[in-house]
C-alpha cells in the first residue's frame, strides 16, 4: 500500500466520524504505539487533532495548534477521493493533499494505525 493511498483511507476514516469518535479511535491507537518522536496534526476543512509523541507517551488533543507535520485536505478532495474521481498520489502530487513539515512523521501514521 503506497503512503498516499494509507493516508487517503485514514482521512476517510477521520472524515465520516464525530470528532469524539476520532479523538477517541486516536487516543486508544495512539496509546498504544511507541512515541512518535514529534507532533503530526490531521486537518480536514481546518478541525485539528494533534497527536504529540515528544515525550514518552503519545497523547492527543483537539487543537489547530503548530504541529511538527500537517496533513490537510478538503472534504470535498476527500469525497472525490472516496468516489475513484482522482487518484490519491495526484492529489498530493497537484496539492489537494496537503503534507507539510517532517515527512519522516509522515512516515510514522501507519505506526499509529497498527
Amino acid at each position: 500500500m503506497t503512503r498516499c493511498h494509507f493516508l487517503f483511507l485514514l482521512l476517510e476514516k477521520i472524515l465520516f466520524m464525530s470528532l469524539e469518535n476520532m479523538v477517541s479511535q486516536f487516543e486508544k491507537r495512539a496509546a498504544t504505539a511507541a512515541p512518535i518522536g514529534g507532533s503530526i496534526k490531521f486537518e480536514v476543512d481546518g478541525q485539528g487533532i494533534i497527536i504529540d509523541g515528544s515525550g514518552d507517551i503519545n497523547t492527543v488533543k483537539v487543537s489547530d495548534g503548530e504541529a511538527d507535520c500537517t496533513i490537510s485536505l478538503t472534504a470535498e478532495v476527500l469525497q472525490k477521493l472516496r468516489d475513484g474521481d482522482i487518484n490519491p498520489m495526484m492529489a498530493v502530487m497537484g496539492g489537494q493533499i496537503k503534507i507539510s513539515g517532517d515527512m519522516g512523521l509522515a512516515m510514522k501514521v501507519q505506526s499509529l494505525m497498527g
